[in-house]
């Protein structure tokens, strides 16, 4: 189903939600090709890590605009100014491979920081990219990392929603943004929770008193949920997730 409001980015065979510079709200397989996960057994320093990636996509005869998603890890959450510096050398090798162009971004991207033992500097926890497949391969996606903010704001502080307040009642309502923007990214690339093989949560706030009835009930916990304990990547956001929908997944060692 291709919906009205994403762009086609046929170099690479996906299409993807416009959202900021730095990253799309979320992508998906155009017919012909599905998405494909891989996770490196531990986490790559940024400029290795784009060289793996290259490396592997032509090892399987793919162009570097097949790259589609990934999820980073950084040593901690960011200031505002220090998050655009960070994101203006990512999209710099982007461009070099042909994909970031004036100011357009398709690649879906997660940025989070680990709370206990993080990476000395910005690393690959992760990427995706196209393949071939048949026109009757199952739907794939994935969606963008996002914690309980809008994106898109003149900055992130001021939108932050119950900023400061991490009570369950405060941590409540920003779990449930941020699942509402799931689905609203999710609906875009016609897809629903029951679509969905993965579903990940980035916080260091106890889930429990909201797991049941904001998570599961609503679907988005249908095969587990994976809580990964890091805080999102800017100061002050507090709790963030993805997901994706891929019928293949591998570790790189």
């Amino acid at each position: 189903m291709i919906v009205s409001n994403t762009a086609e980015f046929f170099k690479g065979g996906y299409r993807y939600i416009p959202g900021v510079f730095q990253y799309s709200a979320g992508v998906a397989a155009l017919p012909g090709f599905e998405i494909v996960h891989a996770r490196f057994k531990k986490p790559v320093p940024l400029k290795d890590g784009f060289k793996r990636i290259a490396d592997h996509l032509s090892s399987i005869g793919r162009p570097l605009t097949a790259f589609c998603a990934c999820e980073l890890r950084s040593p901690a959450p960011f200031t505002e100014a220090g998050f655009r510096a960070f994101n203006e050398v990512y999209v710099g090798t982007l461009s070099e491979w042909g994909i970031f162009k004036d100011g357009k971004n398709p690649v879906a991207r997660s940025n989070v920081c680990p709370e206990i033992a993080p990476p000395p500097e910005p690393s690959f926890y992760a990427f995706a990219y196209t393949v071939p497949a048949s026109n009757n391969a199952p739907p794939s996606a994935v969606i963008a990392g996002s914690g309980e903010v809008p994106e898109g704001k003149q900055n992130y502080r001021d939108h932050i929603i119950r900023l400061g307040d991490i009570s369950p009642d405060g941590l409540r309502e920003k779990a449930r943004w941020v699942l509402g923007e799931m689905e609203r990214r999710l609906a875009a690339l016609g897809m629903t929770w029951t679509d969905v093989t993965s579903t990940q949560v980035y916080t260091v706030h106890n889930l429990c008193p909201f797991l049941a009835d904001e998570i599961v009930a609503r679907g988005a916990a249908k095969d587990g949920l994976i809580w990964h304990y890091c805080r999102p990547p800017i100061v002050d956001i507090e709790y963030e997730m993805d997901c994706r929908s891929v019928a293949r997944e591998f570790v790189i060692d």
